[in-house]
């Protein structure tokens, strides 16, 4: 019997094809997908990903969304407690795993695996050790669509906020840039691959520049 797995989901690449993965596996089932989004701005932090979209990728994806609201601003014992009531909550449903789409960090990872001890919850990681200078392309190959909504201006050029990561914007990030942007040089969200049963139709909206990050505001095309 498969285990049921919820999918830890930012809107990026990286979760996108780390649920793929997993989708393809004879050992888990992908029951939902959990996203935490900043309460104050209703976005994914980071990402700088609007609800909305989020909720579009789950409807094409064809998995439920649970959403956890973290306050803005956020200490440590607050996220910690908003997520274990959530790791409880799964549990009592019979969850036996988070999935993650995390690559290399080992940092990230023993954090994720410490916050689960003891729950009963697996934290598995399905793309975990894969080259990040191939991941991309093969993505690309494989049908996955995903744009640049957030970039450190001091790591690739602020012009590529809003652009697709295609074969020539991988070959034109700067030398020392990790291509799946695991050192923080830029974060996305998918909008058409091989997850989805249809693309998400979508615009670039405002450009902005703030606390030190540029975000590229993505908006339904019909919005």
């Amino acid at each position: 019997m498969k285990r049921k797995t919820l999918m830890s989901w930012s809107s990026g690449k990286d979760s996108a094809w780390a649920l793929y993965t997993l989708q393809q596996s004879q050992e888990f089932e992908v029951v939902g997908l959990f996203t935490t989004v900043n309460e104050a701005f209703d976005r994914v932090a980071m990402h700088g990903v609007r609800t909305e979209l989020l909720q579009q990728q789950a409807k094409s994806i064809g998995l439920p969304l649970e959403v956890i609201s973290i306050p803005y601003p956020c200490n440590n014992d607050q996220y910690a407690q908003r997520m274990r009531a959530f790791v409880d909550s799964a549990k009592a449903r019979d969850i036996e795993c988070f999935g993650f789409g995390d690559l290399l960090l080992e940092d990230v990872r023993h954090y994720r695996e410490e916050n689960l001890k003891g729950s009963g919850i697996e934290a598995v990681f399905p793309i975990w050790g894969t080259p990040t200078d191939s991941l991309p392309k093969e993505m690309i190959r494989n049908g996955l669509r995903t744009l640049i909504t957030c970039l450190d201006p001091a790591k690739v050029p602020e012009t590529f906020a809003g652009r697709e990561l295609d074969e020539a914007l991988l070959a034109a990030l700067p030398e020392g840039t990790d291509p799946c942007g695991e050192y923080g040089e830029f974060h996305s969200f998918v909008f058409d691959g091989p997850m989805f049963k249809e693309k998400i139709e979508i615009r670039i909206g405002e450009i902005v520049s703030r606390d030190g990050f540029v975000f590229a505001d993505v908006l339904l095309n019909d919005s």
